[in-house]
Protein backbone atom coordinates (compact mmCIF):
# COMPACT_ATOMS: atom_id res chain seq x y z
CA UNK A 1 0.00 0.00 0.00
CA UNK A 2 2.95 2.11 0.65
CA UNK A 3 4.48 1.58 -2.19
CA UNK A 4 1.35 2.57 -4.61
CA UNK A 5 0.51 5.84 -2.23
CA UNK A 6 4.26 6.49 -3.11
CA UNK A 7 3.98 5.78 -6.54
CA UNK A 8 1.08 7.80 -6.90
CA UNK A 9 2.52 10.88 -5.03
CA UNK A 10 5.57 10.89 -7.28
CA UNK A 11 2.98 11.01 -10.81
CA UNK A 12 1.01 13.85 -9.00
CA UNK A 13 4.95 15.51 -7.89
CA UNK A 14 5.82 14.84 -11.54
CA UNK A 15 2.62 16.56 -13.32
CA UNK A 16 3.08 19.40 -11.00
CA UNK A 17 6.57 19.97 -12.06
CA UNK A 18 5.69 19.44 -15.83
CA UNK A 19 2.73 22.30 -14.93
CA UNK A 20 5.41 24.65 -13.22
CA UNK A 21 7.89 24.57 -16.11
CA UNK A 22 5.16 25.16 -18.76
CA UNK A 23 3.92 28.22 -17.03
CA UNK A 24 7.66 29.77 -16.30
CA UNK A 25 8.15 29.07 -19.92
CA UNK A 26 4.95 30.84 -21.20
CA UNK A 27 5.74 33.80 -18.82
CA UNK A 28 9.08 34.51 -20.38
CA UNK A 29 7.43 34.08 -24.09
CA UNK A 30 4.48 36.13 -22.87
CA UNK A 31 6.10 38.90 -21.73
CA UNK A 32 9.16 39.24 -24.13
CA UNK A 33 6.27 38.63 -27.60
CA UNK A 34 3.48 39.29 -25.93
CA UNK A 35 0.11 36.96 -25.98
CA UNK A 36 -0.49 37.33 -29.45
CA UNK A 37 2.86 36.84 -30.33
CA UNK A 38 3.42 33.48 -28.79
CA UNK A 39 2.13 29.78 -30.24
CA UNK A 40 1.83 26.88 -28.14
CA UNK A 41 4.50 25.31 -30.59
CA UNK A 42 6.73 28.53 -29.64
CA UNK A 43 6.42 27.35 -25.69
CA UNK A 44 6.81 23.60 -26.73
CA UNK A 45 10.04 24.12 -28.62
CA UNK A 46 11.22 26.43 -25.84
CA UNK A 47 10.19 24.13 -22.99
CA UNK A 48 11.70 20.85 -25.19
CA UNK A 49 8.54 19.04 -25.86
CA UNK A 50 6.03 18.42 -28.17
CA UNK A 51 2.89 20.28 -28.71
CA UNK A 52 0.65 17.28 -27.51
CA UNK A 53 2.60 17.48 -24.23
CA UNK A 54 1.72 21.08 -23.71
CA UNK A 55 -1.91 20.34 -24.63
CA UNK A 56 -1.98 17.33 -22.20
CA UNK A 57 -1.48 20.15 -19.39
CA UNK A 58 -3.40 22.90 -20.58
CA UNK A 59 -6.30 22.71 -22.96
CA UNK A 60 -5.22 26.18 -25.01
CA UNK A 61 -2.84 29.05 -24.85
CA UNK A 62 -5.50 30.87 -23.11
CA UNK A 63 -5.40 28.45 -20.13
CA UNK A 64 -1.83 29.13 -19.54
CA UNK A 65 -2.74 32.60 -19.13
CA UNK A 66 -5.00 32.25 -16.62
CA UNK A 67 -2.62 30.01 -14.77
CA UNK A 68 0.15 32.58 -14.86
CA UNK A 69 -2.91 34.58 -13.15
CA UNK A 70 -3.55 32.27 -10.47
CA UNK A 71 0.09 32.41 -8.92
CA UNK A 72 0.89 36.33 -9.02
CA UNK A 73 -1.68 38.83 -9.81
CA UNK A 74 -4.65 37.29 -8.57
CA UNK A 75 -3.15 37.78 -5.56
CA UNK A 76 -2.26 41.49 -5.65
CA UNK A 77 -5.52 42.99 -3.90
CA UNK A 78 -5.24 41.23 -1.18
CA UNK A 79 -1.47 42.05 -0.67
CA UNK A 80 -2.93 45.69 -1.23
CA UNK A 81 -5.47 45.27 2.24
CA UNK A 82 -2.51 44.02 3.49
CA UNK A 83 -0.19 46.10 3.66
CA UNK A 84 -3.28 48.63 4.81
CA UNK A 85 -3.85 46.97 8.08
CA UNK A 86 -2.64 49.12 11.38
CA UNK A 87 -2.41 52.44 9.24
CA UNK A 88 -5.08 54.99 9.92
CA UNK A 89 -4.19 58.74 8.68
CA UNK A 90 -5.02 58.44 4.90
CA UNK A 91 -2.20 60.17 3.18
CA UNK A 92 0.31 57.55 4.99
CA UNK A 93 -2.66 54.85 4.14
CA UNK A 94 -2.22 55.99 0.53
CA UNK A 95 1.53 55.96 0.62
CA UNK A 96 1.66 52.32 1.74
CA UNK A 97 -0.79 51.09 -0.88
CA UNK A 98 1.63 52.91 -3.54
CA UNK A 99 4.36 51.31 -1.94
CA UNK A 100 3.01 47.84 -1.88
CA UNK A 101 2.03 47.45 -5.50
CA UNK A 102 4.97 48.81 -6.76
CA UNK A 103 7.06 45.64 -4.88
CA UNK A 104 4.25 43.44 -5.71
CA UNK A 105 4.77 44.61 -9.41
CA UNK A 106 8.69 44.11 -9.02
CA UNK A 107 7.99 40.81 -7.80
CA UNK A 108 5.78 39.33 -10.92
CA UNK A 109 7.67 41.81 -12.99
CA UNK A 110 7.12 39.90 -15.90
CA UNK A 111 3.34 38.57 -15.02
CA UNK A 112 2.15 42.18 -14.24
CA UNK A 113 3.13 43.40 -17.82
CA UNK A 114 1.61 39.78 -19.04
CA UNK A 115 -1.67 41.06 -17.49
CA UNK A 116 -2.28 44.01 -19.47
CA UNK A 117 -2.46 42.62 -22.84
CA UNK A 118 -5.01 43.08 -25.43
CA UNK A 119 -8.22 42.46 -23.23
CA UNK A 120 -9.82 41.90 -26.92
CA UNK A 121 -7.93 38.85 -27.49
CA UNK A 122 -9.22 36.76 -24.61
CA UNK A 123 -12.39 34.79 -24.48
CA UNK A 124 -15.07 35.81 -22.63
CA UNK A 125 -14.53 33.44 -19.65
CA UNK A 126 -10.45 35.17 -19.55
CA UNK A 127 -11.56 38.78 -20.07
CA UNK A 128 -13.90 38.23 -16.92
CA UNK A 129 -11.46 36.94 -14.96
CA UNK A 130 -8.94 39.72 -16.14
CA UNK A 131 -11.89 42.28 -15.66
CA UNK A 132 -12.22 40.92 -12.25
CA UNK A 133 -9.02 41.44 -10.66
CA UNK A 134 -9.11 45.29 -12.22
CA UNK A 135 -12.36 46.51 -10.95
CA UNK A 136 -11.17 44.77 -7.38
CA UNK A 137 -7.83 46.83 -7.78
CA UNK A 138 -9.56 50.02 -9.12
CA UNK A 139 -12.34 49.44 -5.83
CA UNK A 140 -9.35 49.46 -3.40
CA UNK A 141 -8.18 52.83 -4.59
CA UNK A 142 -11.20 54.18 -5.13
CA UNK A 143 -12.17 53.45 -1.15
CA UNK A 144 -8.82 54.90 -0.08
CA UNK A 145 -9.31 58.43 -2.30
CA UNK A 146 -12.40 58.41 -0.70
CA UNK A 147 -10.98 58.27 2.99
CA UNK A 148 -8.97 61.28 1.03
CA UNK A 149 -11.85 63.24 0.39
CA UNK A 150 -13.73 62.90 3.74
CA UNK A 151 -10.81 64.07 5.97
CA UNK A 152 -10.53 67.16 3.49
CA UNK A 153 -6.73 65.72 1.68
CA UNK A 154 -8.19 64.80 -1.77
CA UNK A 155 -7.53 67.78 -4.49
CA UNK A 156 -11.07 68.42 -6.94
CA UNK A 157 -11.63 66.31 -9.56
CA UNK A 158 -13.67 62.85 -9.98
CA UNK A 159 -12.07 60.09 -7.66
CA UNK A 160 -12.31 57.62 -10.68
CA UNK A 161 -10.50 59.36 -12.71
CA UNK A 162 -7.55 60.32 -10.45
CA UNK A 163 -7.46 56.66 -9.21
CA UNK A 164 -7.23 55.16 -13.17
CA UNK A 165 -4.30 58.15 -12.98
CA UNK A 166 -2.16 56.85 -10.35
CA UNK A 167 -2.56 52.99 -11.82
CA UNK A 168 -1.53 54.74 -15.12
CA UNK A 169 1.44 55.80 -13.67
CA UNK A 170 2.29 52.09 -11.68
CA UNK A 171 1.78 50.23 -14.61
CA UNK A 172 4.29 52.79 -16.85
CA UNK A 173 6.53 52.92 -14.46
CA UNK A 174 6.64 48.71 -15.06
CA UNK A 175 7.15 49.44 -18.70
CA UNK A 176 10.59 51.56 -17.91
CA UNK A 177 12.24 51.04 -15.19
CA UNK A 178 15.17 48.55 -15.41
CA UNK A 179 14.79 45.39 -13.27
CA UNK A 180 18.65 45.06 -12.26
CA UNK A 181 18.14 48.80 -10.67
CA UNK A 182 18.15 47.92 -6.53
CA UNK A 183 19.12 49.04 -3.50
CA UNK A 184 19.37 52.31 -3.14
CA UNK A 185 18.14 53.63 -6.66
CA UNK A 186 15.14 51.49 -6.68
CA UNK A 187 14.03 53.03 -3.49
CA UNK A 188 15.11 56.90 -4.93
CA UNK A 189 12.74 55.76 -7.86
CA UNK A 190 10.16 54.24 -5.59
CA UNK A 191 10.57 57.31 -3.62
CA UNK A 192 9.64 59.76 -6.85
CA UNK A 193 7.19 57.76 -8.25
CA UNK A 194 5.09 57.97 -5.16
CA UNK A 195 5.78 61.96 -4.35
CA UNK A 196 4.17 62.31 -7.76
CA UNK A 197 1.31 60.51 -7.07
CA UNK A 198 0.39 61.84 -3.76
CA UNK A 199 1.07 65.74 -5.70
CA UNK A 200 -1.17 64.72 -8.00
CA UNK A 201 -3.93 63.20 -5.39
CA UNK A 202 -3.53 65.34 -2.61
CA UNK A 203 -1.46 68.70 -3.96
CA UNK A 204 1.29 67.80 -1.48
CA UNK A 205 3.94 65.14 -1.52
CA UNK A 206 3.51 64.76 2.63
Amino acid sequence: MARVVNLKNSSAAREARGREDLVEVAVELFARNGFAGTSIRDIADAVGRSVSNVYHYFGNKEALWLAILERSVKALPGRLRGALEGIAEPRARIAALVREHLDVSEQYRRESRIFFIDEERLSASGNKANKRIQREILSIYVAELEGLRAAGLLADGDIRVTAFNMLGVINWYLRWSKPSAGGAKREQTVDQVLAFILRGATGSER
